[in-house]
């Protein structure tokens, strides 16, 4: 069924941070420093890592005892950081990387902080302190969660899971709207549906309410610094975790509806917010957020859309105070949907489910937009100049 004529505007200029999609990570434990190192290299240049820091599953190290993981983890750091003349630098650069790694990011621990662990706060403060000495730039991310109540350590960001069914993280999409300005940066390290009757093997309406959830972080990211979807690579005859954003076996691969849209969201990294406001009787279902950012030759006003929901919706897109003309022979229009919502790529189909780009004539500051069921829709304006969307409504 139509809605009734909604409405959503964007409006006025608002300064903040930008938010660095380093895209998808891995689970990569079984990996040794160089190879970690040299394949973070490629795929982002601002590294993290994630240390060890005597605490496992099922076991830990008193704090009293915890000083050789330190001196462990400070040697690892050298080795990637040290000069090539370092003790373990050296080694690095005898194994053919005289340069150092850009590691500027290091995380205490993975998911260690929490009731039954109780020596993570002293492990943490001993590694916290060790590295902010010998490598004072490092950012160090704990574990614990500050989005809800302030950390009661120091620390440069924190890192924030997030595992939950197609509707509960749909609604999280404001989760951070919430949280405080000050203190400690947001690295929301890992996110993803993870519910076998809404994701199956990666499906369209994961990979809608993954997008909400993005919308929500983008929106918010003056105070969420880092993103990444996990996990990246799934081996079909041996399937560990489900969804996973890169499905291959010996001779076939083929990315989720995920993988197609943390691709899409990575490219326009580093843009400016502009707030948006929706109106609409169907807004419950919607997310949308409005940025302007740069291709490699040209600058868009990009308006992204999340219709979570089973029916059309109208929409009058309308931007204020755009001080540049809207290009139509440039601009675009991105759909992700499919007949079904738990549709799902496969290596017999490996493109059923993928963002369709085509042309956009009727790009304007003002236009109608119609949003079909399930779907994310994204609308680049191209701007003849470059502009910012300035007050007011």
């Amino acid at each position: 069924m139509l809605s009734d004529g909604g409405k959503l505007s964007v409006h006025g200029k608002r300064g903040l941070g930008t938010m660095e999609t380093f895209g998808i990570t891995g689970q990569m434990m079984v990996l040794g420093i160089m190879s970690f190192s040299s394949s973070r290299k490629t795929w982002a240049p601002s590294q993290s890592g994630f240390l060890t820091l005597g605490i496992s599953r099922n076991d830990q190290v008193d704090t009293t005892a915890i000083a050789p993981f330190v001196k462990d983890v400070l040697d690892s750091l050298e080795f990637a950081r040290g000069s090539a003349k370092s003790t373990w630098g050296s080694v690095r650069a005898a194994m053919g990387h005289p340069e150092r790694f850009q590691l500027k990011y290091v995380a205490v621990g993975n998911e260690d902080c929490d009731n039954t662990k109780p020596f993570y706060q002293g492990h943490y403060l001993k590694f916290y302190n060790a590295i902010r000495e010998a490598y004072p730039d490092i950012q160090i991310i704990s574990n614990c969660d500050g989005s809800s109540e302030p950390l009661d350590h120091p620390a440069d960001l924190y890192d924030f899971h997030i595992y939950n069914s197609a509707d509960d993280l749909f609604l999280k999409k404001d989760t951070f709207s919430r949280t405080s300005r000050t203190g400690p940066k947001v690295f929301v390290s890992e996110y993803a549906v993870h519910v076998d009757g809404d994701t199956s093997k990666g499906s369209l309406q994961a990979s809608l309410a993954e997008a909400a959830f993005l919308i929500g972080l983008e929106v918010n990211s003056d105070i969420v610094h880092m993103a990444s979807y996990a996990p990246l690579f799934v081996n079909d005859n041996d399937r560990k975790w489900t969804p996973d954003a890169i499905v291959f076996n010996s001779w076939q691969q083929y990315g989720t509806p995920s993988y197609w849209m943390q691709t899409f969201f990575g490219e326009s990294s580093g843009a400016v917010i502009h707030p948006v406001r929706l109106n609409s009787s169907y807004s419950g279902s919607l997310a949308a957020s409005a940025i302007t950012w740069r291709d490699n030759e040209d600058i868009f006003l990009r308006i992204k859309i999340v219709n979570f929901g089973p029916n059309t919706v109208n929409l009058t897109l309308s931007a204020t105070g755009l001080e540049a003309g809207v290009d139509t022979s440039r601009s675009a229009v991105t759909v992700l949907t499919s007949n079904y919502s738990l549709d799902e790529n496969s290596f017999d189909d490996p493109l059923k489910v993928k963002p369709v780009k085509s042309g956009l004539a009727s790009a304007a500051e003002e236009m109608q937009a119609m949003l079909v069921p399930y779907s994310f829709t994204s609308y680049d304006l191209a701007l003849d100049e470059y502009g910012e969307l300035v007050a007011d409504m």
